[in-house]
């Protein structure tokens, strides 16, 4: 596993660093530890849906394939902090049956956890913005035609543009700035989808917001 790309996530290649990853609990902690930084299972528990000794066995099994370690000053095994190795990870898929298979599930369980955060942003987060923040928030869906050196060209670019913002300190970040979640669904369609057309469900504007 490395973090040679641009957004400094740890790239998985291990077919069974996938598929120990692939579990709703573990996928849990190590989104919490990313996010807030280091914790001891007692914290991380009413977060993650399992009791502390039951966290405490999934953090050992995730530092058995280099994903999360103990966190600096955290000698005390009574009261053991963890952190994430890595700010995020991605998947780069092995060719071979058993590597396509691991990350399909790894795969199949993120989605599974990223398809709960729209429906909870709108009915718990989306009523209480502000007016500034409401315009720029929402969705687009838009319908491209592209070979796939294009496609990989488009993340490429993606992530040139979210890289600085990605990897800043904490301290270098405007007054008023505020966590936001940019979900990137990349959907291939299958082999004879593909036609001249362009279509698009995002509003007139292109932006898709919820104003």
């Amino acid at each position: 596993m490395d973090s040679g790309n641009r957004l400094g996530d740890m790239e998985i290649t291990d077919p069974k660093a996938m598929r120990a990853l692939a579990h709703p609990v573990r996928l849990a902690v190590l989104e919490r530890l990313q996010r807030h930084g280091p914790a001891t299972a007692t914290q991380l528990s009413p977060h993650v849906g399992a009791t502390p000794s039951v966290t405490s066995w999934h953090l050992r099994h995730l530092a058995g394939f280099g994903l999360v370690r103990d966190a600096e000053g955290g000698t005390d095994r009574r009261t053991r902090r963890w952190e994430a190795v890595a700010r995020g990870f991605r998947v780069r898929v092995p060719e071979d049956a058993e590597g396509t298979s691991a990350a399909r599930a790894l795969s199949w369980e993120m989605f599974a956890r990223a398809a709960e955060l729209p429906e909870r942003w709108a009915t718990e987060t989306e009523p209480g913005l502000e007016p500034a923040w409401r315009r720029l928030s929402g969705l687009a869906n838009t319908r491209i035609v592209v070979s796939a050196d294009e496609l990989a060209a488009i993340g490429d670019a993606v992530e040139a543009v979210l890289a600085p913002y990605v990897t800043r300190d904490a301290g270098e970040r405007p007054v008023g700035s505020r966590g936001v979640r940019l979900l990137r669904y990349v959907l291939p369609e299958g082999g004879d989808a593909a036609d001249g057309a362009v279509d698009s469900a995002e509003d007139s504007d292109g932006s898709g917001a919820i104003a």
